[in-house]
Parts: structure tokens; C-alpha cells; sequence
């Protein structure tokens, strides 16, 4: 009886879903959960773990993905946790293939981060997440130059991996020295790959060098480390302090056009906007704020039910429709003024008064 209950259950379920009016990316999702119009997706296929803090997580993209990125950008990934869908930016491990299935993203669990710690340690293959479109100037350059410089620290490791997959695959690999910082060697990602890679390719260097025992890198002992540096393109990637360090050191030798940076972290800069009276037209609210304080940030404190994602302008979730008036991106200091214009709430402020169609 139990069995024959529940099958004319699911029966009558489906029956439901298939007579009740729905988006057309409902019935997408009916047939595949990887097909949408609206968004694009991916399914969890297998989570690696790299070390005890860092797994690797292997996804296939759904319909409308494109296998056309660069070695060394990064995707968004948003994964729902707690009932809200969290945003972040991770770069891809796993080399470009114009023929691939999957892509790879490496993740370390940090002590602060809620979402790192859920990818590596909680998240079950079969997973259905949201993705963003590939981003990122932190590529590897076809061709590449002759000699190539990376300075790289814990996982900062991971947009280097995937050049190094790249050169290696391509059998292309030129003159290129890395230097890996981590506090120990079992923190390092990649570990046993990177020596295999060096055993292969005598034009590959590797230094690695355990902060916890030896120190932090000391930029004024790069010749020793890497006579020329000078005549390399450089890429570094890793905690803030470190490339601070390595920018200035490139600046004051006036080599700074050779550098290419990745950070993790969103910095918001500059000016600001110079505040005013911020409506939201739909829930008849208002909000007067200074010129630090974003829309989004605004719109919760008016009691405004703001959509949001990454909170870093990654995953364009909170973007809202602009009825009227001005507000400035605090990335770039861009503005946005035209009626109907899409802005994201997270990274704008208001210059004057403005309305948003929320």
C-alpha cells in the first residue's frame, strides 16, 4: 500500500507542476536543473580535498555556458546556505578546454569565512549552484613571454595552477621560476602536482618556502632567488600584505608595467558619492544618507527588503533599475544617471537625491 501511495503521489505531483502556469524556466528546470534562461548553473560533480583546509570542487555547467575563459580568471559561485544564497569569487583551477565538461575551482576554509568553510567541508556532490561568467585581467597571454616570474602565497596558488596546467598541456612551457609561500608544506595545494610539473619541464623552478619555520619572503633577497627578476614578467597572488610589498618594491623599481596583481578582496575606494535622499519608489520608503554609505546598505536600514549576493559587486544579485537621479560606482567612480539604468546597489552611492524601481 506505502509504495502504491507514494507513486500516486509523485504522479499527482508532476501532474500539478505541468498544468499550473509556470515560467518557461520552470519547465526547463522540470527536464534538466542545469537549464535556466535566467541564470547560469552548474552541478557539484565530485569534491577533491588538496589538504586538510582546501579541496578542490569539480563542476559541470549547465545551458548557457561558455568553455571559452582564460588561464587565471575567476568565477562566481553562489551556493545556498541557511536559506539565502551566498555569493563569492574563486579563481579556476583547471585549464581552459573549448571542449570541456567541467571546470575546477580550488577553495580554502578560512576561520572567517562561512561560505569557504561550507564549500570545502560541507558541500555534497549533486549540489546545484549558480554561477557567474568567468572575469579577470590575471591571465596567462597568448603566447606567453619567454620568462615568466610568480610569486604566489597559500592559495593564491590557484589562477598560477591554472596557467602552469595550461603551459604543460600545450607542451609550452618557457623559462618560468615560481616561488610558493605556505606556513607549512602540508598546506600546500598542489603539492605533489608542482613537483611533478618541475620533474617534467627543466625550464620549470620551483622555491618553496614554510613561513611557519623559515619567514616570511624578503623582497630585498630577490636577486638571490631570482637573478633576473628585472627582465621577467611578473604575477603575484596571495594575502594583501605580501602584494603591497611585491608593488612597491616593483614601483620604486620602476618596472611596475611588468606586474600583474591579483587580490582577493574587493576594495572600495575613493570619493564617495555626496549622500542625499535615496527613494525606494515601489515601497514608498526613503533614506538620507552620507556618501560612504552604499544603496544597498541604505535600503536594510530603511527596512527595504534589498535583494543581495556577494556583497562585493560580483554576482550582480542586488542590481536594481534606476527611476532618477545619480549615483557613483566607489570601484571606479563611474556614474550612473540615465532613467532605466541597471546599477548595483552593493558598490553605489547616491550624488544627490535618486529613486530605485524597488
Amino acid at each position: 500500500m506505502t509504495p502504491r501511495t507514494l507513486t500516486w503521489g509523485g504522479v499527482r505531483t508532476a501532474g500539478n507542476k505541468l498544468t499550473t502556469p509556470l515560467h518557461p524556466d520552470d519547465y526547463l528546470r522540470l527536464l534538466n536543473p542545469l537549464w535556466s534562461e535566467r541564470e547560469l548553473r552548474g552541478r557539484v560533480e565530485e569534491v577533491i580535498p588538496e589538504t586538510d583546509d582546501a579541496a578542490t570542487l569539480v563542476i559541470r555547467p549547465g545551458w548557457g555556458w561558455r568553455y571559452d575563459h582564460r588561464a587565471g580568471q575567476y568565477v562566481g559561485i553562489g551556493v545556498q546556505v541557511d536559506g539565502k544564497f551566498q555569493w563569492r569569487s574563486y579563481s579556476v583551477s583547471s585549464p581552459p578546454r573549448r571542449r570541456g565538461r567541467t571546470i575546477s575551482i580550488t577553495v580554502r576554509a578560512m576561520p572567517e569565512g562561512k561560505l569557504s568553510a561550507h564549500l570545502v567541508n560541507g558541500l555534497e556532490p549533486g549540489t546545484i549552484v549558480r554561477l557567474a561568467s568567468p572575469s579577470g585581467d590575471f591571465v596567462l597571454p597568448d603566447p606567453p613571454p619567454a620568462k615568466m616570474l610568480f610569486l604566489v602565497g597559500g592559495s593564491g596558488i590557484t589562477p598560477v595552477m591554472a596557467m602552469l596546467r595550461t603551459l604543460d598541456r600545450r607542451q609550452t612551457m618557457p623559462d618560468v621560476v615560481l616561488h610558493y609561500s605556505s606556513p607549512t608544506a602540508e598546506r600546500m595545494i598542489f603539492r605533489d602536482e608542482l613537483a611533478e610539473l618541475e620533474s617534467r619541464h627543466e625550464s620549470l623552478t620551483v622555491h618553496r618556502l614554510h613561513t611557519d619555520t623559515e619567514g616570511m619572503l624578503s623582497l630585498s633577497g630577490l636577486d638571490g632567488l631570482c637573478v633576473d627578476w628585472r627582465e621577467r614578467e611578473t604575477w603575484a597572488c596571495g594575502p594583501a600584505p605580501m602584494l603591497d610589498a611585491v608593488e612597491t618594491h616593483w614601483e620604486r623599481a620602476g618596472l611596475d608595467e611588468r606586474l600583474h596583481l591579483e587580490r582577493f578582496s574587493l576594495e572600495l575606494g575613493g570619493d564617495g558619492g555626496e549622500g542625499g535622499t535615496i527613494t525606494f519608489q515601489t515601497t514608498g520608503k526613503t533614506a538620507e544618507v552620507d556618501g560612504a554609505t552604499t544603496v544597498l546598505e541604505a535600503g536594510e536600514a530603511a527596512g527595504v527588503g534589498m535583494p543581495y549576493g556577494c556583497r562585493m559587486g560580483i554576482c550582480h544579485t542586488c542590481t536594481l533599475t534606476l527611476v532618477s537621479g545619480t549615483v557613483r560606482d566607489l570601484r571606479n567612480g563611474n556614474e550612473f544617471a540615465q532613467p532605466n539604468e541597471q546599477v548595483q546597489t552593493c558598490v553605489t552611492v547616491p550624488v544627490g537625491a535618486c529613486t530605485l524601481d524597488i
